[in-house]
């Protein structure tokens, strides 16, 4: 049974949450409406996966400041941003904490109920849009063309477009193992230590690639 952590002050997005929730086939819904009562609720519970608002502040405990907590306590925990802030300024320091997605407030439902899905998995999910506002923040790792196989640039050109490995391995025909072997060589080419970290690479590496606009 998947139990699900709805940390936000708003009693309306609390209700819909549970809702959609429930309506998926999630067992056990947990609300917490600050930030210190969902940490508390965090430890306590254990649950499988955290959708936390960043706005929320108590007791000296930011939104990103819980995110950072929770991931020190869980390195494999599922963390959803739910956030009304599209500033990339912020989603990327939400995940420089620890995020395991983003996504705004404004979406579809059906936008989030794919966020949550894709994080319950432990896989990355933000927009592209959203990733791609991120990308252009930073400045791209320098990676010599050379080292980059056609192969590689197509699963960079996948990973830009947020597909998960098993979607990757489908339209490549070959295996999810070999997927998972060729993104391990492309975190080292491109200096990433995380498949968000890969993600936002291959965004930055193929925005700034007249090889990867090709591709």
């Amino acid at each position: 049974m998947t139990t699900v952590l709805v940390i936000d002050d708003h009693p309306i997005v609390l209700q819909g949450c549970r809702r959609l929730l429930e309506d998926a086939g999630v067992g056990r819904v947990l609300e917490a409406s600050t930030l210190l009562g969902g940490y508390r609720l965090f430890r306590r519970e254990k649950p499988d996966v955290v959708i936390a608002d960043l706005s929320l502040q108590s007791s000296g405990l930011s939104g990103l400041l819980l995110v950072r907590r929770m991931r020190g306590h869980s390195p494999r925990m599922p963390i959803l941003v739910f956030s009304m802030h599209g500033d990339p300024v912020i989603v990327s320091r939400a995940l420089e904490a620890g995020a395991t997605g983003y996504v705004l407030k404004d979406t579809a439902s059906g936008t989030l109920m794919e966020a949550f899905e894709r994080v319950r998995r432990g896989q990355p999910y933000m927009s592209h849009d959203l990733a791609m506002q991120v990308a252009l923040l930073g400045t791209r790792k320098e990676a010599p063309l050379a080292d980059v196989t056609p192969r590689e640039l197509q699963m960079l050109s996948l990973l830009a477009e947020g597909k998960d490995y098993t979607r990757i391995a489908d339209e490549l025909g070959i295996s999810y193992k070999t997927v998972a072997n060729t993104s391990s060589m492309l975190k080292a080419k491109l200096g990433a230590t995380s498949l968000p970290e890969l993600v936002r690479a291959s965004i930055q590496y193929l925005s700034s690639s007249p090889v990867g606009r090709r591709a």
